[in-house]
């Protein structure tokens, strides 16, 4: 089990330079990404940066979210709801005007098969089967250790229930150290 917190994150410019990633976790394979997970906050109506070769999964974790359009693509994007959209395609974000919204990332090869999502609530836990990704919405106890707020937890071992939080949870297939 890694614990990872604030500390060990690095902060990138988007390629369209409207705006921060907070990179929380990333793992490549022959120069390629295998996964990815991060932060940004969405302030402004605007393009989302283009990934090439990778799936996209976005849960806005604060604020009143907004909407992403492209083509063949309309998502409301809302809190604690995962969306899901490939990252090859030319997304514009909407609805902004509300105020800003943080979200949380996964990024994932195209290669891999989908990663499953979810909100985890106190008391609930996930078994095994492929890398577990326990991001603290809040502050929380997982397994003996403490967790703050924006922490994260990977392991590939199942996950005793939570106390506190909530958190999200983040099932990586086809990945491995």
């Amino acid at each position: 089990m890694r614990h990872l917190s604030q500390a060990d994150y690095t902060r990138q410019p988007w390629k369209n330079g409207k705006g921060v990633t907070v990179e929380l976790t990333r793992a490549e394979r022959d120069g390629a990404i295998l996964y990815r997970l991060s932060m940004a906050t969405v302030a402004e109506d605007g393009p989302f940066s283009l990934f090439p070769g990778i799936d996209r999964n976005l849960t806005v974790i604060s604020g009143p979210g907004f909407r992403l359009s492209g083509d063949g693509i309309a998502l409301d994007c809302q809190p604690f709801v995962p969306v899901a959209f490939p990252g090859d395609v030319a997304v514009v974000a909407s609805g902004t005007a509300a105020g800003p919204s943080e979200d949380f990332n996964v990024m994932t090869s195209r290669n891999l098969p989908r990663p499953d999502v979810r909100l985890l609530r106190e008391g609930q836990g996930a078994a095994s089967g492929g890398r577990l990704a326990l991001f603290a919405l809040d502050a929380l106890t997982v397994a003996g250790r403490t967790l703050a707020q924006h922490d994260l937890i990977l392991t590939d071992a199942p996950l005793p229930p939570i106390s506190g939080g909530p958190a999200l949870l983040v099932r990586l297939h086809g990945v491995s150290d």
